[in-house]
């Protein structure tokens, strides 16, 4: 079994609609992270203070097929392809380590279920 990890930035606002919707198209835990960003324009100032847009990391551990679902369900449903909605991505799992069983055994029955279909 080849596992990804799925990476989505985005808006703090938008962060539980995230959740909710990797969650449906099959994801199951997550690690959520506060960060801020900085996109191609230059940072906004009032009166000396700079603006930087809060962001949330969200990090899925997912089988390679069950990432590809969830990211092409938050890319639709969050309009990712519009500017400045956040962005989202994959990248390959060499060694993984810490995973319950318990996970293990759901990947392997959502593949069951998807190659019955």
């Amino acid at each position: 079994m080849k596992f990804s990890l799925l990476l989505v930035i985005v808006d703090n606002q938008m962060e539980e609609q995230a959740v909710s919707i990797a969650k449906a198209a099959g994801a199951g835990g997550v690690t959520q992270m506060k960060g801020t960003g900085i996109g191609l324009n230059e940072k906004k100032t009032f009166f000396g203070l700079t603006y930087e847009r809060a962001e949330s990391i969200l990090l899925f551990v997912l089988e390679k097929k069950t990432s590809l679902k969830v990211m092409k369900a938050l890319n639709k449903e969050l309009d990712l392809e519009a500017s400045g909605n956040g962005m989202v991505l994959t990248m390959p799992i060499e060694h993984l380590a810490g995973i319950p069983m318990k996970q293990i055994e759901r990947f392997q029955q959502q593949l069951k279920e998807e190659n019955a279909i």
